[in-house]
C-alpha cells in the first residue's frame, strides 16, 4: 500500500527535506556495504528577553515555534502575555522571545544552580505547580476512531519511515490528524506543537495528542497544561505518568497497535463503539 499524507494535515513531516538528514556509509552484518540517511542533530539555544532559558538539541525545522512551545509548556510564558517578536538567527542557531513584559523567570533560572540539564529540576517543579487545581475538559474518545487515527498515523511517510531515531508527535481531533511534527526528542515535538497552536490560535479541547514516545510524567503534565484531554501513544507508561492523569481527568492510551491498545486512565470516557468481535 502506498503512503500519503492524509488531507486534513495542515502540518506534515517532511522526510524529503535535505535539511534534516545527512548521507552516510554503513556495513551491513553480511559486510555489505549500504548507503543510508540518517537525522540531522542541531543545537538550539533559546532565549526568554534578555536571559538565555536552555540549548536543546533539535533537528532544525520550526524553531520559533519549538521555542515558543517550550517556553509556554515550562510555564514561562503564560496563556495572557504578549509576544511582541520571535527572531531567528540561522547563523547562531538561536531564537529570542520578547514579551511586552518582563517576566520573573530570567532572574529564578539566574539564582538556579544550572547542570546539563538546564535546571529541569527547578523547571520541573514549576510544571508542577502549574497543573494546580486544573481540571481537564471531558472527551469522548471512540475505538474507532483510535483505530482509523493509528492507521492514517502510521501510513503517512514521516522522517521515521525514511531514518528512523526520531519522535513523532500528531495533534487530532477525532480520527483526522491535523498536525504533525517530529524530532528527535518527543519533548521537542510537543513544544513544537505547543507553539502552533499558540500562534494559530487552535482550541485544544476537542483535541487528542498522540505521540510516538513513551508516557512519562513531564508529557502528561506537558499535555494537560496545553488543556488537551486525551494522550495516545504506541508506546507504553510510567506509574506517576498515569497517577498525574487520573488527578487531572487526562485520557491516556498506550501501546496502540493496530486493534490493540490500553487505557490507564479515563476508561470510562471511551465509546466502545465497535460491535463484538469487530476486525
Amino acid at each position: 500500500m502506498s503512503l500519503r499524507t492524509p488531507p486534513t494535515l495542515r502540518i506534515a513531516p517532511a522526510p524529503d527535506d535535505p535539511r534534516l538528514t545527512r548521507a552516510v556509509t554503513a556495513r551491513d552484518a553480511s559486510g555489505a556495504e549500504v548507503a543510508l540517511r540518517v537525522v540531522e542533530e542541531r543545537p538550539l539555544t533559546i532565549w526568554l528577553n534578555s536571559r538565555e532559558i536552555v540549548t536543546a538539541m533539535t533537528i532544525g525545522d520550526h524553531p520559533e515555534w519549538l521555542a515558543l512551545g517550550f517556553l509556554s509548556n515550562q510555564g514561562m510564558l503564560k496563556p495572557s502575555e504578549e509576544v511582541t517578536g520571535v527572531d531567528f538567527d540561522a547563523e547562531t542557531e538561536t531564537v529570542v522571545v520578547r514579551t511586552a513584559v518582563e517576566t520573573d523567570h530570567e532572574a529564578k533560572l539566574a539564582r538556579a544552580t544550572r547542570t546539563s540539564g538546564c535546571a529541569v529540576g527547578t523547571v520541573f517543579g514549576d510544571m508542577m505547580e502549574g497543573l494546580g487545581d486544573l481540571t481537564l475538559p471531558p472527551l469522548a474518545l471512540r475505538v474507532s476512531e483510535l483505530r482509523a487515527l493509528s492507521q492514517a498515523i502510521n501510513r503517512t511517510p514521516s522522517l521515521y519511515l525514511e531514518a528512523g531515531a526520531i519522535h513523532g508527535t500528531c495533534l487530532c481531533r477525532g480520527a483526522e490528524p491535523l498536525a504533525y511534527f517530529e524530532d528527535v526528542g518527543r519533548h521537542n515535538a510537543v513544544d513544537k506543537l505547543a507553539g502552533w497552536m499558540r500562534v494559530t490560535g487552535t482550541a485544544a479541547a476537542d483535541k487528542t495528542l498522540y505521540t510516538t514516545g513513551r508516557l512519562t510524567s513531564e508529557m502528561v503534565i506537558k499535555c494537560a497544561l496545553m488543556g488537551i484531554p486525551a494522550l495516545v501513544s504506541r508506546s507504553g507508561f510510567t506509574a506517576w505518568g498515569v497517577e498525574i492523569a487520573e488527578r487531572v481527568g487526562l485520557t491516556v492510551i498506550g501501546r496502540l497497535k493496530g486493534e490493540r491498545f490500553l487505557c490507564v486512565a479515563g476508561a470510562e470516557r471511551l465509546v466502545w463503539d465497535l460491535p463484538d468481535g469487530a476486525p
